[in-house]
């Protein structure tokens, strides 16, 4: 079982920047591929970012250059850097846990709001 806080939302106007991060409890967060999607109003949820146990790392086009997802095992948390953004970036950030080998073993944190708008 694992339990997963994201935090660090909020408003911000564009071009600015937020770092949102994951908090894991429960499990050893090390053996999960964890990942960022986001939700916006009206639309499908979609993946942001990924990023595996082993640190290999995957980012939705729209985000690339601007978005990095890392994560830190000791901590278990996992953080999204989020630079220039634009208001298109306005959403609800969900963190989700995948076991690495059991992958039907999947968890999802209860989102934070991040509105870009000047």
């Amino acid at each position: 079982q694992v339990q997963l806080v994201e935090s660090g939302g909020g408003l911000v106007q564009p071009g600015g920047s937020l770092r949102l991060s994951c908090a894991a409890s429960g499990s050893i967060v090390s053996i999960y591929d964890m990942g960022w999607y986001r939700q916006a109003p009206g639309k499908q949820r979609e993946l942001v970012a990924t990023i595996s146990s082993g640190g290999t790392t995957d980012y939705a086009d729209s985000v690339k250059g601007r978005f990095t997802i890392s994560r830190d095992n000791a901590k278990k948390t996992v953080y999204l850097q989020m630079n220039s953004l634009k208001p298109e970036d306005t959403a609800v950030y969900y963190c989700k846990a995948r076991h690495t080998l059991v992958h039907s073993l999947v968890y999802w944190g209860q989102g934070t709001q991040v509105t870009v708008s000047a």
